[in-house]
């Protein structure tokens, strides 16, 4: 159950990672601060979908 959650709060982090390099884009272009929070954000929706898909995983081995 533990996995689930952090991947949830990973891939939220994620979508707020990316409205923030959204946002500043918008604001003042393309800056070597808005790579950065594009990177967050890479790091955590993967983070985030590893551990969803790990969830699964164990959960359907517990099943069999």
């Amino acid at each position: 159950m533990r996995a689930i959650f952090s991947g949830i709060v990973y891939c939220l982090l994620g979508v707020m990672f990316t409205y923030m390099a959204i946002q500043r884009v918008a604001i003042s272009g393309w800056g070597a601060f808005t790579y950065v929070l594009i990177l967050l954000a890479t790091l955590d929706f993967g983070a985030g979908i590893r551990l969803i898909l790990l969830y699964f995983k164990i959960s359907s081995r517990n099943n069999k």
